[in-house]
């Protein structure tokens, strides 16, 4: 991907939004897109529109940027991701956090849907380190330091800061949270019940398809990155047989928690950057 050519576009998108000055963006998982009715929309822009942006073909993620107002705050909503099961490898599958970088945003709220280790579906869980031993890195391949360096740490990859406010605004809005570890697998399949008790020997409370990838990536670019992962269904052997169309159903059912999580979250996001301006 030629990232000058990428900057470019992006800085002619935000042309057609003058005084738009966005440090914020959430990504939406499956089953979670409902939250885009939410937002004071100024305009979106599809994947598919934006040269060598990869196409999102999942039911439920409908790949597209929406730049809008949340809580009086600018932000950018990732209405769909792109899955390493598309067909895509990880850098590209990744690349959409690549254009919010270069549309100027600063913090990254990742959020997913995901199969529940050691928490029962309906719970929502706050991704304190992820595994992602079993996909490959998305920083794999030539190495641009004008974004990042060639060997990232990964020592903190979800802020702490961020993660504080967080659980500050789930205590504030009664929005139940638990801390806990994600593991990111390829999919589509969903695993093996063999494979979910070997992930929590190695520690992991929920697994998903995403959101690992992002996360490093959005590292590497100097963002600050929290995470919410939505446990829509136990993981393979510990509940029912799993389907996609329980996903969503789920995910629809924790929306209005989540959201009312994010209000919070968001407004008290936009008071820490009045607070640095002042």
């Amino acid at each position: 991907m030629d990232y000058i050519k990428l900057k470019n576009t992006a800085k002619e998108i935000l042309k057609k939004h003058p005084g738009f000055d966005p440090k914020t963006a959430i990504v939406l998982g499956s089953g979670l897109g409902s939250l885009s009715e939410e937002i004071n929309v100024r305009g979106q822009i599809f994947y598919n529109e934006i040269e060598g942006m990869p196409v999102s073909t999942v039911d439920g993620h409908k790949g597209r940027f929406i730049f809008g107002n949340f809580m009086g705050v600018p932000l950018i909503i990732m209405d769909g991701r792109v899955h390493m099961y598309e067909g895509y490898e990880a850098a590209t599958a990744a690349l959409p956090i690549r254009m919010l970088y270069l549309f100027g945003v600063e913090n990254i709220i990742l959020t997913n849907a995901s199969g529940g280790i050691t928490y029962d579906s309906g719970t929502i869980m706050l991704v304190e380190d992820h595994i992602s031993s079993f996909v490959s890195s998305p920083l794999v391949g030539p190495n641009d330091e004008m974004i990042g360096p060639r060997f990232p740490d990964m020592s903190n990859v979800y802020n702490k800061e961020l993660s504080s406010l967080l659980c500050e605004s789930a205590a504030a809005t009664g929005v139940a949270v638990k801390k806990g570890i994600y593991c990111q697998l390829t999919g589509p399949n969903y695993e093996t019940p063999a494979e979910v008790r070997m992930l929590k020997v190695l520690g992991a409370d929920a697994v998903g398809m995403s959101t690992a990838i992002e996360a490093q990536l959005a590292v590497h670019c100097g963002m600050k990155v929290c995470a919410l992962s939505c446990i829509t269904n136990k993981a393979a052997g510990l509940g029912n047989p799993l389907s996609h169309e329980e996903v969503k159903i789920m995910g629809a059912r924790m929306s209005g928690d989540l959201k009312r999580l994010l209000r919070d979250f968001i407004r008290k996001i936009g008071e820490s950057y009045e607070d640095t301006i002042l």
